[in-house]
């Protein structure tokens, strides 16, 4: 009777064991018809690249080699080969690459590590050189890809990679060595600068503000409409005495205040901790005064920060002294924009990239304006012609002054008596 109960445990069981076989081997069946079909395939397509290679090798009389033409449509490049490496002259590198051939090959040479490309068993990459010229060329032109497509010999995606990726390693590689936070020196060597153009102690930079036309984001309509109509994005900078950048703030849209720019960005972070300058105070008429900044109306007055009287047509004689003084050590600043956007005209046309590279593209001229100045390079005064045809005026500045600081208005008075004579023993 045992022996019939397991009758059918038995059945079961030997009938799991079957099906489990069947399924064994259909998998493995699956697995090799699979395998052989992926053989098929792969020996289809060789065959097909070996009679295309005979086709083009047959055809003959092409410099580039067989696999290449394959890949890629032949393009010239011999306006680059020929003309710029062998036969362009020192003006003419300043004119097209707005800086001197030794400037352009030292950038080449900081830029190697992230910019150069290893050749492949597809195509030769493109040379170091050539890509960090398509970048500069984009840069100081702000002609579109197919232009710089057909003048360098490579395709409009290419263009379009190598602008992004030169743009990414000037900011990644060159910001801490051409734009950065000065030593303790340098804000000592500024603070005489200032001192001996205008006058101003504990004077050490120039702060100010400028709109960048960029094409309309479809889903931010209204965030970049500035005050002018047009759309933008904000660059901030602070210059020395000499113009050149040491802190940006570039990507805000163009209908942000300059107040609440200035609040986010790294200069009023480090200000507000104490860690922007150094403590060197200097005692004038009984007042220690720190190093400062000058700005604009449209800025909030700090006691690191100076900015001139509000116009009411009411001021004494010492507030119009001091705006006089202000107003001239503003235009340092001024000057540096101008050369900025006259020297890489992307800043000043319409900027068609996509708006997550544009202020990396911004901070990328910012660098390059810094490294030209320094290297100095020479700057074409022709340039500052397209500024009077600038179609993109900016817009008026929005005079702030609703929360004054008592500290700050006793330096801004401290330094206005100063202005007016010699200062008291």
């Amino acid at each position: 009777m045992a022996d019939e109960a397991a009758l059918p445990l038995l059945f079961l069981f030997l009938y799991l064991l079957m099906k489990r076989r069947a399924e064994v081997e259909g998998a493995n069946l699956e697995r090799r018809n699979d395998a052989q079909r992926r053989l098929r395939m792969r020996q289809y397509f060789q065959q097909r690249q070996r009679k295309m290679i005979l086709m083009v090798m047959a055809r003959g009389g092409s410099r580039c080699n067989c696999r290449t033409r394959i890949w890629c449509k032949p393009r010239s490049s011999d306006w680059w080969e020929r003309v710029v490496m062998k036969e362009f002259q020192p003006n003419d590198w300043l004119e097209n690459f707005r800086m001197s051939k030794e400037t352009f090959f030292h950038v080449c040479n900081k830029l190697k590590p992230m910019v150069s490309r290893r050749n492949t068993h597809l195509r030769p990459a493109l040379p170091l050189e050539k890509r960090v010229a398509v970048a500069f060329w984009r840069l100081a032109t702000n002609v579109e890809y197919r232009t710089i497509s057909h003048l360098f010999g490579i395709g409009r995606s290419t263009v379009c990679k190598c602008v992004r990726e030169v743009c990414y390693a000037i900011v990644s590689l060159l910001k801490p060595l051409y734009l950065r936070l000065p030593t303790n020196q340098e804000f000592e060597t500024m603070n005489r600068t200032y001192g001996i153009k205008w006058d101003i102690p504990q004077c050490v930079g120039t702060i100010d503000s400028c709109h960048i036309p960029i094409i309309a984001p479809p889903q931010y309509h209204k965030d970049y409409l500035n005050k002018k109509g047009w759309h933008s994005v904000v660059l901030q900078g602070v210059v020395d005495g000499t113009g050149n950048f040491w802190d940006v703030c570039a990507g805000f849209s163009g209908s942000t205040l300059d107040t609440k720019i200035l609040k986010n960005s790294d200069v009023w972070m480090r200000a507000t901790e104490g860690k922007l300058f150094p403590a060197c105070p200097r005692i004038i008429r009984g007042t220690p005064v720190r190093y400062l900044l000058i700005g604009s109306s449209s800025y909030p007055l700090q006691e690191w920060l100076l900015k001139p009287y509000l116009e009411t047509g009411k001021l004494s004689q010492h507030q119009v002294v001091f705006n006089c003084r202000l107003n001239q050590a503003h235009t340092v600043i001024d000057n540096a924009f101008s050369r900025l956007k006259a020297r890489w005209q992307c800043l000043l046309k319409r900027n068609d990239c996509s708006l997550e590279l544009i202020p990396t593209m911004i901070t990328a001229c910012c660098i390059l304006h810094n490294v030209c100045e320094k290297h100095n390079d020479g700057f074409n005064n022709e340039w500052l012609g397209v500024l009077g045809q600038e179609e993109f005026p900016q817009p008026n500045q929005t005079e702030s002054d609703r929360q004054i600081d008592s500290k700050a208005e006793e330096i801004r008075q401290v330094l206005a008596a100063y202005f007016m004579g010699p200062e008291d023993s």
